[in-house]
Protein backbone atom coordinates (compact mmCIF):
# COMPACT_ATOMS: atom_id res chain seq x y z
CA UNK A 1 0.00 0.00 0.00
CA UNK A 2 1.71 3.30 -0.82
CA UNK A 3 1.23 6.49 1.06
CA UNK A 4 -1.31 7.82 -1.68
CA UNK A 5 -3.43 4.96 -1.08
CA UNK A 6 -4.00 6.78 2.67
CA UNK A 7 -6.45 9.21 1.23
CA UNK A 8 -9.55 7.42 2.07
CA UNK A 9 -11.04 3.78 1.73
CA UNK A 10 -10.22 0.62 3.45
CA UNK A 11 -7.12 -0.90 4.01
CA UNK A 12 -6.62 -4.70 3.34
CA UNK A 13 -6.08 -6.26 6.62
CA UNK A 14 -1.91 -7.15 7.06
CA UNK A 15 -0.93 -9.97 8.23
CA UNK A 16 -1.50 -10.66 11.87
CA UNK A 17 0.88 -10.77 14.57
CA UNK A 18 0.63 -14.58 15.41
CA UNK A 19 2.63 -16.86 12.79
CA UNK A 20 4.86 -14.58 11.56
CA UNK A 21 6.15 -10.54 11.24
CA UNK A 22 4.13 -8.05 9.17
CA UNK A 23 6.13 -6.47 6.65
CA UNK A 24 8.39 -3.77 7.10
CA UNK A 25 8.00 -0.18 5.66
CA UNK A 26 9.32 3.13 5.36
CA UNK A 27 7.56 5.16 8.03
CA UNK A 28 7.74 8.75 9.48
CA UNK A 29 10.31 9.54 11.87
CA UNK A 30 8.43 11.81 14.40
CA UNK A 31 5.50 10.59 15.49
CA UNK A 32 2.82 12.19 18.24
CA UNK A 33 0.68 9.71 19.57
CA UNK A 34 -2.28 11.81 21.79
CA UNK A 35 -3.91 9.74 24.43
CA UNK A 36 -6.42 10.22 27.19
CA UNK A 37 -5.08 6.51 28.99
CA UNK A 38 -1.88 6.47 30.30
CA UNK A 39 0.29 5.69 33.45
CA UNK A 40 -0.12 5.54 36.34
CA UNK A 41 -3.35 3.61 34.80
CA UNK A 42 -2.70 -0.05 33.99
CA UNK A 43 -5.16 -1.67 31.48
CA UNK A 44 -4.97 -3.05 28.17
CA UNK A 45 -4.55 -0.08 25.75
CA UNK A 46 -1.78 1.81 28.21
CA UNK A 47 0.03 -1.11 28.51
CA UNK A 48 -0.49 -1.67 24.40
CA UNK A 49 0.65 2.64 23.88
CA UNK A 50 3.61 2.15 26.25
CA UNK A 51 4.96 -0.90 24.42
CA UNK A 52 4.26 0.33 20.85
CA UNK A 53 6.09 3.62 21.74
CA UNK A 54 9.30 1.57 23.13
CA UNK A 55 9.61 -0.27 19.92
CA UNK A 56 9.19 3.22 18.02
CA UNK A 57 11.89 4.33 19.56
CA UNK A 58 13.85 1.14 19.83
CA UNK A 59 13.68 1.45 15.69
CA UNK A 60 15.08 5.35 16.22
CA UNK A 61 11.59 7.41 15.45
CA UNK A 62 11.19 10.54 17.55
CA UNK A 63 7.70 9.46 19.71
CA UNK A 64 6.52 12.60 21.51
CA UNK A 65 3.29 11.56 23.61
CA UNK A 66 0.62 13.92 25.15
CA UNK A 67 -1.12 12.76 28.10
CA UNK A 68 -2.90 13.46 30.89
CA UNK A 69 -0.08 13.24 33.77
CA UNK A 70 1.00 16.10 31.48
CA UNK A 71 -1.78 18.42 32.68
CA UNK A 72 -3.93 19.48 35.97
CA UNK A 73 -7.03 16.66 36.02
CA UNK A 74 -10.01 15.49 37.22
CA UNK A 75 -11.22 11.91 38.33
CA UNK A 76 -13.66 10.48 35.65
CA UNK A 77 -16.75 10.29 37.27
CA UNK A 78 -17.98 6.41 37.96
CA UNK A 79 -14.04 5.86 37.40
CA UNK A 80 -11.74 8.10 39.66
CA UNK A 81 -9.18 5.97 38.33
CA UNK A 82 -9.35 7.61 35.09
CA UNK A 83 -8.22 11.23 34.82
CA UNK A 84 -9.41 13.83 32.91
CA UNK A 85 -7.05 16.27 31.47
CA UNK A 86 -8.06 19.96 31.87
CA UNK A 87 -5.82 21.76 29.46
CA UNK A 88 -5.96 25.66 28.50
CA UNK A 89 -7.58 26.47 25.00
CA UNK A 90 -4.57 25.60 22.54
CA UNK A 91 -2.18 23.62 24.96
CA UNK A 92 -2.56 20.26 23.07
CA UNK A 93 -2.10 22.20 19.58
CA UNK A 94 1.01 24.41 20.72
CA UNK A 95 2.45 21.02 22.01
CA UNK A 96 1.88 19.85 18.46
CA UNK A 97 2.93 22.59 16.44
CA UNK A 98 6.26 22.80 18.31
CA UNK A 99 6.96 18.95 17.96
CA UNK A 100 6.20 19.38 14.11
CA UNK A 101 5.26 15.85 13.55
CA UNK A 102 5.83 13.67 10.29
CA UNK A 103 1.97 11.75 11.65
CA UNK A 104 -0.26 12.37 14.37
CA UNK A 105 -1.96 9.44 15.95
CA UNK A 106 -4.61 9.29 18.70
CA UNK A 107 -5.52 6.97 20.11
CA UNK A 108 -8.21 8.00 22.67
CA UNK A 109 -11.73 9.75 22.43
CA UNK A 110 -11.51 11.48 25.66
CA UNK A 111 -10.85 15.35 26.30
CA UNK A 112 -6.59 15.24 25.04
CA UNK A 113 -8.21 13.09 21.86
CA UNK A 114 -10.58 15.84 20.75
CA UNK A 115 -8.17 18.87 21.66
CA UNK A 116 -5.59 16.79 18.94
CA UNK A 117 -9.02 16.53 16.79
CA UNK A 118 -9.77 20.05 17.02
CA UNK A 119 -5.99 20.80 15.95
CA UNK A 120 -5.92 18.60 13.01
CA UNK A 121 -9.42 19.35 11.17
CA UNK A 122 -8.25 23.09 12.13
CA UNK A 123 -4.91 22.99 10.31
CA UNK A 124 -5.59 20.68 7.54
CA UNK A 125 -3.60 17.74 8.80
CA UNK A 126 -3.85 14.66 8.50
CA UNK A 127 -4.19 11.77 11.53
CA UNK A 128 -5.39 8.58 12.34
CA UNK A 129 -7.28 7.15 15.30
CA UNK A 130 -7.74 4.09 17.45
CA UNK A 131 -10.93 2.26 18.08
CA UNK A 132 -9.82 0.46 21.34
CA UNK A 133 -12.49 -0.05 23.60
CA UNK A 134 -16.43 -0.52 22.83
CA UNK A 135 -17.02 3.05 23.94
CA UNK A 136 -20.72 2.98 23.47
CA UNK A 137 -21.06 0.23 25.37
CA UNK A 138 -19.21 1.44 28.32
CA UNK A 139 -21.22 4.25 28.39
CA UNK A 140 -24.44 2.16 28.22
CA UNK A 141 -23.62 0.02 31.04
CA UNK A 142 -22.75 3.27 32.95
CA UNK A 143 -24.93 5.62 32.67
CA UNK A 144 -28.41 3.01 30.97
CA UNK A 145 -29.13 5.12 28.01
CA UNK A 146 -28.93 3.34 24.43
CA UNK A 147 -25.32 2.34 23.15
CA UNK A 148 -27.02 3.74 19.94
CA UNK A 149 -26.72 7.28 21.16
CA UNK A 150 -23.01 7.00 21.95
CA UNK A 151 -22.15 5.55 18.03
CA UNK A 152 -23.03 8.93 16.95
CA UNK A 153 -20.39 10.49 18.82
CA UNK A 154 -17.91 7.96 17.49
CA UNK A 155 -19.16 8.50 13.57
CA UNK A 156 -18.11 11.84 14.27
CA UNK A 157 -14.92 11.93 16.61
CA UNK A 158 -13.71 8.76 14.08
CA UNK A 159 -14.94 9.84 10.53
CA UNK A 160 -11.90 12.26 9.22
CA UNK A 161 -9.53 10.00 10.48
CA UNK A 162 -7.48 8.98 7.41
CA UNK A 163 -7.11 5.30 9.46
CA UNK A 164 -9.12 4.22 12.29
CA UNK A 165 -6.71 1.38 13.63
CA UNK A 166 -8.62 -2.08 14.95
CA UNK A 167 -7.26 -4.87 16.20
CA UNK A 168 -9.97 -7.97 15.09
CA UNK A 169 -12.07 -8.43 12.10
CA UNK A 170 -15.05 -8.30 14.64
CA UNK A 171 -14.90 -4.70 15.43
CA UNK A 172 -14.20 -3.89 11.77
CA UNK A 173 -17.50 -5.54 10.66
CA UNK A 174 -18.93 -3.31 13.62
CA UNK A 175 -17.34 -0.24 12.56
CA UNK A 176 -17.99 -0.92 8.85
CA UNK A 177 -21.68 -1.19 9.63
CA UNK A 178 -21.27 2.47 11.16
CA UNK A 179 -20.09 3.40 7.75
CA UNK A 180 -16.91 3.75 9.05
CA UNK A 181 -14.51 2.08 6.23
CA UNK A 182 -11.35 3.61 6.70
CA UNK A 183 -10.16 0.62 8.71
CA UNK A 184 -6.56 -1.17 9.06
CA UNK A 185 -5.66 -3.85 11.17
CA UNK A 186 -3.05 -3.37 14.15
CA UNK A 187 -3.06 -5.93 16.24
CA UNK A 188 -1.39 -6.99 19.65
CA UNK A 189 2.07 -8.81 21.48
CA UNK A 190 3.00 -10.20 23.97
CA UNK A 191 6.92 -9.78 26.06
CA UNK A 192 7.85 -13.14 25.87
CA UNK A 193 11.08 -12.76 28.31
CA UNK A 194 8.54 -11.69 31.13
CA UNK A 195 5.18 -14.17 30.28
CA UNK A 196 6.40 -17.62 30.13
CA UNK A 197 5.22 -21.28 31.34
CA UNK A 198 8.55 -20.97 33.79
CA UNK A 199 6.69 -17.87 35.74
CA UNK A 200 7.29 -18.60 39.75
CA UNK A 201 3.47 -19.30 40.53
CA UNK A 202 2.07 -16.35 43.01
CA UNK A 203 3.10 -17.80 46.72
CA UNK A 204 -0.89 -16.93 47.20
CA UNK A 205 -1.61 -20.03 45.07
CA UNK A 206 0.08 -22.75 46.99
CA UNK A 207 -2.73 -23.76 49.10
CA UNK A 208 -5.82 -22.87 47.02
CA UNK A 209 -8.03 -26.09 46.21
CA UNK A 210 -7.74 -26.42 42.54
CA UNK A 211 -8.62 -25.89 39.46
CA UNK A 212 -7.66 -22.36 40.03
CA UNK A 213 -9.78 -20.18 37.94
CA UNK A 214 -8.06 -16.70 36.96
CA UNK A 215 -9.17 -13.16 35.98
CA UNK A 216 -6.90 -10.43 35.46
CA UNK A 217 -8.03 -6.94 34.07
CA UNK A 218 -10.00 -3.37 35.34
CA UNK A 219 -12.48 -4.49 38.36
CA UNK A 220 -15.50 -2.42 36.77
CA UNK A 221 -18.80 -3.17 35.78
CA UNK A 222 -18.10 -3.28 31.78
CA UNK A 223 -15.51 -6.19 32.84
CA UNK A 224 -18.54 -8.38 33.37
CA UNK A 225 -16.70 -10.22 36.28
CA UNK A 226 -19.94 -11.02 38.55
CA UNK A 227 -20.80 -13.71 35.49
CA UNK A 228 -17.58 -15.14 36.79
CA UNK A 229 -17.39 -14.71 40.10
CA UNK A 230 -21.72 -16.24 40.63
CA UNK A 231 -20.13 -19.13 38.84
CA UNK A 232 -20.58 -22.35 40.56
CA UNK A 233 -17.45 -24.50 38.75
CA UNK A 234 -15.39 -26.31 41.55
CA UNK A 235 -12.55 -25.06 42.75
CA UNK A 236 -10.82 -21.05 43.67
CA UNK A 237 -11.32 -18.10 42.29
CA UNK A 238 -8.24 -15.40 42.26
CA UNK A 239 -9.25 -11.83 40.55
CA UNK A 240 -5.85 -10.01 40.02
CA UNK A 241 -6.77 -6.25 39.53
CA UNK A 242 -8.37 -2.84 40.93
CA UNK A 243 -10.86 -0.58 39.92
CA UNK A 244 -14.07 0.62 40.76
CA UNK A 245 -15.80 -2.07 41.86
CA UNK A 246 -13.66 -3.70 43.52
CA UNK A 247 -14.73 -3.07 47.22
CA UNK A 248 -18.34 -3.97 46.56
CA UNK A 249 -17.34 -7.48 44.41
CA UNK A 250 -14.75 -7.76 47.76
CA UNK A 251 -17.87 -7.66 50.10
CA UNK A 252 -20.05 -9.92 47.89
CA UNK A 253 -17.82 -12.58 46.61
CA UNK A 254 -15.82 -13.33 50.28
CA UNK A 255 -14.79 -16.94 48.78
CA UNK A 256 -13.04 -15.33 46.00
CA UNK A 257 -9.68 -14.05 46.33
CA UNK A 258 -8.61 -10.62 45.44
CA UNK A 259 -4.75 -9.98 45.31
CA UNK A 260 -5.03 -6.54 43.70
CA UNK A 261 -3.05 -4.89 40.85
CA UNK A 262 0.27 -7.12 39.81
CA UNK A 263 2.77 -6.44 36.91
CA UNK A 264 5.98 -7.61 35.40
CA UNK A 265 6.96 -11.04 36.93
CA UNK A 266 4.25 -10.90 39.52
CA UNK A 267 1.60 -11.01 37.00
CA UNK A 268 3.24 -13.56 34.69
CA UNK A 269 3.14 -15.97 38.03
CA UNK A 270 -0.51 -15.25 38.74
CA UNK A 271 -1.18 -16.62 34.89
CA UNK A 272 0.97 -19.49 35.23
CA UNK A 273 0.43 -20.95 38.30
CA UNK A 274 -3.59 -20.63 37.14
CA UNK A 275 -5.41 -23.94 35.58
CA UNK A 276 -7.55 -21.64 33.15
CA UNK A 277 -7.53 -18.02 32.77
CA UNK A 278 -11.31 -16.57 32.67
CA UNK A 279 -12.34 -13.55 30.56
CA UNK A 280 -15.91 -12.24 30.80
CA UNK A 281 -16.11 -9.71 29.19
CA UNK A 282 -18.89 -8.75 26.27
CA UNK A 283 -17.33 -5.67 25.54
CA UNK A 284 -13.41 -5.72 24.81
CA UNK A 285 -12.35 -5.11 21.26
CA UNK A 286 -9.21 -7.54 21.64
CA UNK A 287 -8.28 -8.50 25.33
CA UNK A 288 -4.42 -8.77 25.47
CA UNK A 289 -4.86 -10.21 28.56
CA UNK A 290 -5.89 -13.19 26.73
CA UNK A 291 -2.52 -13.42 24.77
CA UNK A 292 -0.65 -13.01 27.69
CA UNK A 293 -2.31 -15.90 29.61
CA UNK A 294 -1.74 -18.37 26.65
CA UNK A 295 1.94 -17.37 26.71
CA UNK A 296 1.88 -18.62 30.28
CA UNK A 297 0.60 -21.76 29.23
CA UNK A 298 -2.88 -21.59 30.52
CA UNK A 299 -6.35 -21.81 28.61
CA UNK A 300 -8.61 -19.81 28.16
CA UNK A 301 -12.38 -19.56 28.80
CA UNK A 302 -14.75 -16.59 27.34
CA UNK A 303 -18.35 -16.15 26.06
CA UNK A 304 -18.11 -16.11 22.03
CA UNK A 305 -17.98 -12.63 21.56
CA UNK A 306 -15.58 -10.10 19.63
CA UNK A 307 -11.88 -10.70 21.03
CA UNK A 308 -12.22 -13.61 22.38
CA UNK A 309 -14.11 -14.87 18.86
CA UNK A 310 -11.05 -13.35 16.80
CA UNK A 311 -8.05 -14.97 19.02
CA UNK A 312 -9.06 -18.46 20.39
CA UNK A 313 -8.80 -21.72 18.89
CA UNK A 314 -10.31 -25.32 19.75
CA UNK A 315 -6.47 -25.98 20.90
CA UNK A 316 -6.06 -23.45 23.45
CA UNK A 317 -9.60 -22.54 24.78
CA UNK A 318 -13.27 -22.52 24.61
CA UNK A 319 -16.01 -20.26 24.28
CA UNK A 320 -20.04 -20.72 25.50
CA UNK A 321 -22.82 -18.83 26.64
CA UNK A 322 -22.38 -20.69 29.40
CA UNK A 323 -19.09 -19.51 31.51
CA UNK A 324 -18.57 -22.97 33.61
CA UNK A 325 -18.97 -24.91 30.07
CA UNK A 326 -16.33 -23.00 28.58
CA UNK A 327 -14.27 -23.47 31.75
CA UNK A 328 -14.79 -27.40 32.12
CA UNK A 329 -13.91 -27.34 28.11
CA UNK A 330 -10.97 -24.83 28.64
CA UNK A 331 -9.11 -27.09 31.46
CA UNK A 332 -8.91 -30.34 28.75
CA UNK A 333 -7.04 -27.75 26.88
CA UNK A 334 -2.91 -28.75 26.09
CA UNK A 335 -0.72 -26.42 28.84
CA UNK A 336 1.98 -27.01 25.67
CA UNK A 337 -0.23 -25.68 22.73
CA UNK A 338 -1.18 -22.78 24.83
CA UNK A 339 2.46 -21.46 25.43
CA UNK A 340 3.04 -22.23 21.59
CA UNK A 341 0.16 -20.48 20.44
CA UNK A 342 0.51 -17.12 22.93
CA UNK A 343 4.31 -17.21 21.87
CA UNK A 344 3.30 -16.44 17.96
CA UNK A 345 1.83 -12.86 18.97
CA UNK A 346 5.11 -10.61 18.67
CA UNK A 347 5.42 -6.95 19.13
CA UNK A 348 8.07 -6.38 17.09
CA UNK A 349 4.88 -7.19 14.23
CA UNK A 350 2.38 -5.31 15.84
CA UNK A 351 4.24 -1.91 15.72
CA UNK A 352 5.13 -2.19 12.27
CA UNK A 353 1.33 -2.53 11.35
CA UNK A 354 1.26 0.58 13.55
CA UNK A 355 3.53 2.20 10.97
CA UNK A 356 2.08 1.00 8.15
CA UNK A 357 -1.25 2.70 9.43
CA UNK A 358 0.01 6.23 10.31
CA UNK A 359 -1.46 8.47 7.57
CA UNK A 360 1.22 11.15 5.75
CA UNK A 361 0.98 14.46 7.49
CA UNK A 362 -0.32 17.36 4.94
CA UNK A 363 0.09 20.60 6.20
CA UNK A 364 -2.56 23.49 4.24
CA UNK A 365 -2.46 25.90 6.83
CA UNK A 366 -1.29 25.88 10.04
CA UNK A 367 -3.32 28.06 12.61
CA UNK A 368 -1.35 30.55 14.16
Amino acid sequence: MKRSDLAGGEAPPLAPTHGRLAPERTAPERIAIVTDAWLPQMNGVVRTLTTTCDHLRALGHDVMVVSPDQFASVPCPTYPEIRLALTRPGAVASRLRQFAPNAIHIATEGPLGLAARRYCMKAGVRFTTAYHTQFPDYLAQRTHLPAGWFWRYIRWFHGPAQRILVATESIREELRAQGLTQLHHWSRGVDLACFTPQAPPAPEFADLPRPIQLYVGRVAVEKNIEAFLAGTHPGSKVVVGDGPSLERLTARYPQAIFLGRRSGGALAGCYAGADVFVFPSRTDTFGLVMIEALACGTPVAAYPVAGPRDILTGEVGAMSEKLEDAIAAALTRDPGACAQFGAGFSWAAATSQFLAGLAAMEVQAVAA
